[in-house]
């Protein structure tokens, strides 16, 4: 009897050892691919069988039984992120676990640029082959719905910067995250901002940081470009900028800005309405939020370019005049 209980003990022991040793092989191997590099998705809610077979589907050879059997045995076969991945040459089971259970995702990236509209964000985002597009097509107000954001209009909401995703991301996520770090950053400059300025809140300074944006060519001016609106507006004179009139032109406007133009009466026509426009016109960089809300100390009323990139800063519309036909008009009145 002890012999037939000891050969059993022996046979157990080496069968859990070929056993083992065959797992260890399974896990420990380098996994077939068709290609140097294979990209797979995993969707939201895939259990581990189903993620297994997706990962299958994109030309991955792997025993999924190890690689279920081995998430078991850890523990983390409720821990696999959804998201899209890329694997490698020479992986192993066991590495491509630690992958999924980290959330290792391969990334894409989308620059958002200081002085875009809201129409530009579109397109760029639209164009972008790894977005999962939701927004196509749909109208401005439900895309501010899909964010749950009490505001109905988008323009100059989103922050300018280059975001990081993870490939086939939603590009309502994507623009709920530019959107937070707008308000993150125009909340802190909001209370950072320097006393008497004449903006009853923060959006109000998000507009007027937004025609600073699109009224500088070089950054040393932007304060000084916003302390000119700021006399301005304290004075109860109209701000009369280009940008705002174009912006209000819409598709009209063919890179000509005529004398009708500057007649033509629209909400965001600061030649012929006080105060500033009924939203930004682009969207505002930090730099451009600082300076709105930092503006230089000075009397200046007006600037004109230079041609240089640079702005010439007058008083008085009678230095502004001989500005003009300095910069402007080649010396010629």
């Amino acid at each position: 009897m002890r012999k037939i209980l000891y050969r059993l003990v022996v046979f157990f022991v080496v069968v859990c050892v070929l056993l083992s040793a065959l797992f260890a092989s399974v896990l420990l191997t380098p996994i077939s691919l068709e290609r140097t590099t294979v990209d797979f998705t995993i969707t939201p809610g895939s259990s581990l069988r189903a993620a297994t077979r997706e990962i299958a589907a994109a030309g991955i050879e792997l025993d999924p039984w190890a690689l279920i059997l081995l998430a078991r045995m850890l523990g983390v076969e409720s821990s696999i992120k959804a998201g899209s991945y890329e694997i490698a040459h020479g992986v192993t089971q066991l590495q491509l676990l630690r992958k999924l259970t980290r959330g290792d995702f391969t990334q894409a990236e989308l620059a958002f640029i200081e002085g875009w509209t809201f129409r530009q964000m579109r397109e760029r985002l639209d164009a972008h082959p790894e977005l999962r597009h939701e927004t196509t097509g749909i109208p401005e107000t439900e895309i501010m719905r899909l964010l749950g954001v009490p505001e109905t209009a988008a323009e100059g909401l989103f922050f300018p910067d280059t975001y990081l995703f993870a490939k086939r991301s939603s590009d309502v996520e994507l623009l709920a995250r530019a959107y937070r770090a707008m308000q993150r950053h125009l909340a802190r400059e909001w209370s950072a901002r320097a006393a008497g300025l004449p903006y009853g809140d923060p959006y109000q300074a998000l507009i007027m940081a937004s025609i600073v944006e699109k009224e500088t060519g070089r950054d040393q001016d932007r304060s000084l470009v916003a302390a000119v609106f700021v006399n301005r507006l304290r004075q109860g004179m109209l701000l009369q900028t280009d940008p705002t009139v174009i912006y209000g032109l819409g598709n009209h406007f063919d890179g000509n800005l005529r004398k009708s133009d500057l007649l033509a009466d629209t909400p965001y026509n600061t030649y012929k309405r006080a105060g500033l426009p009924p939203t930004p016109i682009a969207m505002p960089g930090l730099a451009a939020l600082r300076a709105t809300l930092h503006p230089a100390p000075s009397d200046a009323l007006y600037f004109v370019a230079r041609g240089d990139g640079t702005s010439h800063f007058s008083n008085t519309l009678l230095e502004h005049n001989q500005a003009v036909t300095r910069y402007q008009r080649g010396g010629k009145p």
